[in-house]
């Protein structure tokens, strides 16, 4: 079987003839040959994708969507972006693949880009595949240097799928391979919307979200701990910025306990806050810090860890355990090298700033503000997430936690109202996530929250 795709899209509009029997051909070979990642096989019906532009992609029967979730958040510079694109292309035509230990030149400008943004001296770049491996590796260095075996993470976080960073999530996607027994410690973070503190403000839920954490760390015993992990502002459980002062006081805290403390920048990284990497926003330098996603714009699969001297010196003349076949592949290094330029010739980083401040952050409060179905707006940059709610005054959750089948039925049938009307959302138990390309235009962006505005009615008709 042959599969063409349509002919070449205008953005505005969509495929310029569409193409139904195609689009059924590719479904039908989906099902057939796809295990798909986080699903039950057999009650899944994936759209079948004919092409994508900017922000933008479209269906085989001429559906144009507004993708407000970037894919899985990495599109930080949108669909196609020629300069990357031709990158990828030359970069296939001069050297496409060789192995990790070979010093090669867009290897090592990758490299030499990432440690120019990371915060302080995080200077030494480690190559993955993705954030998970990344997560598995930094946790690895931080066992290694420490010479000890716990780890901390939130519960409400996200850190991949392999077999420590599944065990690090704190959310339910863990529950399935959760082993009880990888070293691994979960804590409260902070949430004033849903304070595990009954805290009256962000000062107070700063303060008791320390306590607890140095009370965990105390009962655990510091001399057990390797590392304290937490993604810099969570990304899929709920884009929620620490208060100010949180992350500065758990620096302190794995200062005064010999603790490493990583921040997982996969999400966040890349100009999606606003900043080239979201630990700016709270002037923090962690020992180690993980990417992926952002870093090409998810072009060619790629991650990795930006590491301290401090750890780096442990490995100087002691082997790291670790390496990965595809560690720094130059595809993936191309990749990164033209979405870091473009990023920066652009000014992407500064455009998804503006962006949350003057159409995003005003938009969605906007929206807040006539549906009873918004209990709050939380964000920053082109990260964003409404908190759905049955009842505004008891704060109850549209759904919920870890809701499924008929239990989610408030947020499937918003889902659905996104869609019908055009916009591709992020939805995650009873939420939904903003977090288009970083260098979409104001228009686009009130295009999508009009959008939103429309299905947001839809919720509305659950609230008690």
């Amino acid at each position: 079987m042959t599969l063409t795709s349509p002919a070449a899209p205008d953005p505005l509009t969509g495929p310029a003839v569409p193409d139904p029997e195609t689009g059924a051909a590719v479904k039908a070979a989906d099902r057939a040959h796809v295990f798909h990642s986080w699903s039950a096989q057999e009650v899944i019906d994936p759209l079948a994708v004919a092409g994508a532009e900017g922000p933008y992609f479209w269906d085989y029967d001429g559906n144009r969507y507004l993708d407000f979730a970037s894919s899985l958040v990495f599109t930080n510079i949108g669909y196609q972006h020629p300069t990357v694109v031709a990158a990828i292309q030359a970069q296939a035509g001069r050297l496409a693949t060789f192995a990790p230990a070979f010093a090669v030149d867009v290897r090592s400008e990758a490299a030499r880009l990432i440690a120019e943004r990371t915060p302080g001296d995080l200077d030494k770049i480690f190559f993955t595949n993705g954030g998970a491996e990344a997560v598995e590796n930094a946790i690895r260095m931080a066992r290694l240097h420490t010479g000890r075996p716990k780890v901390l993470s939130t519960y409400r976080s996200y850190h991949g799928a392999t077999s420590t960073a599944i065990n690090l999530t704190g959310d339910p996607r863990r529950w399935g391979s959760d082993t009880g027994t990888a070293g691994v410690v979960h804590f409260h973070g902070p949430f004033l919307y849903r304070s595990a503190f009954y805290a009256a403000d962000e000062a107070e839920e700063c303060a008791r979200a320390l306590a607890h954490l140095e009370q965990t760390v105390a009962l655990e015993g510091p001399a057990t701990i390797a590392a304290v992990i937490l993604e810099t502002v969570p990304g899929s459980s709920g884009v929620m910025p620490p208060p100010a002062g949180y992350l500065a006081g758990v620096r302190e805290i794995c200062d005064r306990h010999g603790i490493v403390f990583v921040l997982d920048e996969v999400m966040a990284g890349f100009g999606r806050t606003g900043k080239w990497f979201a630990a700016e926003h709270y002037d923090v330098v962690p020992d180690l810090m993980t990417f992926a996603k952002g870093v090409n714009s998810g072009y060619v699969p790629l991650g990795g860890v930006a590491i301290s001297p401090a750890i780096a010196a442990t490995f100087a003349t002691r082997p790291y355990p670790g390496g990965l076949t595809y560690s720094g592949h130059p595809l993936a290094c191309a990749a990164a090298v033209a979405t870091i330029q473009v990023m920066a010739e652009e000014r992407i980083v500064e455009h998804a700033a503006h962006l949350g401040e003057t159409v995003l952050g005003p938009g969605l409060r906007e929206l807040a503000a006539r549906h009873p179905s918004v209990g709050e707006v939380r964000g920053l940059g082109a990260f964003w997430a409404l908190d759905l709610v049955r009842d505004g005054a008891t704060r109850e959750p549209l759904v919920p936690y870890a809701a499924a089948g008929a239990a989610n039925a408030p947020m499937a049938a918003f889902a659905a109202a996104c869609k019908k009307g055009g916009l591709w959302p992020f939805v995650n138990m009873n939420r939904t996530h903003i977090a288009p390309a970083c260098n979409i235009s104001e228009a686009e962006a009130k295009e999508g929250l009009a959008a939103l505005d429309a299905a947001l009615t839809v919720a509305d008709e659950y609230v008690v």
